[in-house]
């Protein structure tokens, strides 16, 4: 199927390049679908109709609470999933640079790469964010959630 260790090498780099634009993807849509549902639980919360705001503000900010939880669980597959399709791609990467001396110090040679890349700790850092971001949202709901039934039920400022 390749013709060349290089060969393999930048179908080796396509395939991490791909799978980390498809990870930001997953993880930028996820952040702007969060970020209106803080919006939308600010807004809730200040409702001050002096007819239904009471009731409204009972059920809806929960409400938000629950759906912002159950979408990061949601969101939470898809991006473990391409961490571990890239971590899949890092090691072929790291498996041919040892395996081929000669690709290897090429490789090592080039400015565009440089043997911190093709670390365990080099790229997995950088994607700390995304594997982050769905754990510290439903951590974050959980709280406003419960916020907002204390402010609720628990008189606060009375």
């Amino acid at each position: 199927m390749f013709g060349s260790a290089k060969d393999r090498l930048d179908f080796y780099r396509k395939e991490i390049h791909y799978e980390t634009a498809l990870l930001s993807n997953r993880t930028n849509a996820y952040l702007s679908a969060q970020s209106f549902m803080v919006i939308a639980f600010a807004s809730s919360m200040a409702n001050l109709n002096p007819e239904w705001g009471k009731l409204f503000t009972l059920f809806v900010p929960p409400l938000l609470a629950l759906l912002g939880i159950v979408s990061s669980l949601h969101a939470w597959p898809g991006i473990r999933a391409a961490y571990d399709i890239i971590d899949h791609w890092h090691f072929k990467q790291s498996q041919l640079l040892s395996s081929e001396p000669i690709m290897g110090m090429a490789y090592d040679d080039s400015p565009l790469f440089s043997s911190h890349e093709s670390t365990e700790k080099g790229y997995a850092k950088s994607l700390l964010f995304s594997l982050r971001t769905p754990w510290l949202f439903s951590i974050f709901w959980a709280v406003l959630g419960v916020f907002a039934l204390y402010v609720q039920f628990g008189n606060p400022g009375v």
